[in-house]
């Protein structure tokens, strides 16, 4: 017997009634299915944001039912104002997730991200990493790595270097060791401190500063762009492939320097461990999915995939490491 049209009707909504609540739940206790946001600790084109991009084309991936992860701009300190923000409670929720580099974790390790520990947040996930590079623009009279350190051995002071970050800035540093290689006082360099890897660009490419020690997938995002830019190093420990292939690195240009530049996320350290481990679980699917080397090679960025413990390990020996740098460049460390 078929049942009547109105009692068939009222049968759906008694279940749509009893289903909506417990999806609503689910989604409840797993926020990497609901609405979120990527939080870009700095002004547009850098580094950062290529993370909260590639981020939310790798969930995408992976749960194409799910809300596009949104993007929002913090800029200030080069990540301190949105650490601070999270670690006081300012900024945050399940729904909120904050880039950071390895540049952050040098400040950290320098308390430059004001009177909070690294515990004031709960690290998620490395997506990939980048490597520092040595740029100029492309009409510079520097060819090589080798003329800009003897330019450099000449006089550190006669050259401009502009990046993200101030003083103690991962930018800064790569300037600094630069400047050391060619067996020069890195307090004499200049250097021109911009909120982001993409002002900075913006600026050699106008020709105002006269070297970039930013990083490689900022640059070649610039270049892609059609940004006149040369680069002279990379600074990694091997040659690189994809679209770093033929860029020669600083060391078999003989300047030790190696820099590697993780990108990752985090989130405040208040939220639920639940909400922790969903988005660890989510980004481990979507780092491990068949697809995602392609879409990380993209963004310009290289193998180097963590969560978990494994994570936390590497951010603690990290510190400690930035930590004896900040040292032995003479950089006033605060402690929280």
């Amino acid at each position: 017997m078929q049942m009547p049209s109105s009692t068939r009707r009222h049968a759906l909504c008694t279940l749509s009634a009893l289903l909506v609540p417990g999806i609503a739940a689910a989604q409840s206790v797993d926020p990497s299915l609901a609405a979120a946001d990527c939080v870009i600790p700095a002004k547009a084109g850098g580094g950062f944001e290529l993370t909260c991009t590639l981020a939310r084309d790798a969930l995408q991936a992976v749960r194409p039912s799910r809300p596009p992860l949104g993007q929002r701009y913090l800029p200030g300190g080069i990540g301190a104002v949105a650490f601070d923000r999270i670690a006081t409670g300012q900024l945050g929720g399940p729904g909120t997730l904050v880039a950071f580099s390895s540049g952050s974790l040098l400040n950290l390790a320098q308390g430059r991200f004001g009177p909070h520990p690294p515990s004031a947040v709960r690290w998620i996930a490395t997506l990939g990493t980048d490597y520092g590079v040595i740029a100029v623009h492309r009409d510079s009279p520097y060819k090589r790595l080798q003329d800009l350190v003897a330019a450099l051995r000449q006089d550190p002071s006669r050259l401009a270097f502009g990046a993200g970050g101030t003083v103690g800035s991962q930018d800064w540093v790569k300037a600094a060791l630069l400047v050391r290689a060619a067996g020069r006082d890195h307090k004499a360099m200049r250097f021109v401190s911009f909120e982001g890897g993409g002002d900075a660009l913006g600026a050699l490419q106008g020709k105002h500063v006269d070297v970039f020690p930013g990083d490689a997938a900022e640059a070649l995002q610039a270049m892609a762009g059609g940004a006149a830019v040369r680069l002279l190093a990379v600074l990694s420990e091997a040659r690189l492939g994809g679209a770093l292939t033929g860029v020669p690195t600083a060391r078999e240009q003989g300047v030790d320097i190696a820099w590697p530049t993780v990108r990752g996320l985090y989130l405040s350290a208040n939220v639920p461990d639940a909400a922790v481990r969903t988005w660890t679980a989510a980004f481990a699917e979507a780092t491990a999915a068949p697809g995602y080397a392609a879409l990380r090679a993209r963004h310009s960025l290289y193998p180097f995939a963590l969560t978990g413990a494994a994570l936390d390990d590497y951010v603690q020996a990290r510190l400690k490491t930035y930590q004896a740098l900040a040292d032995e460049l003479g950089l006033r460390r605060w402690k929280p």
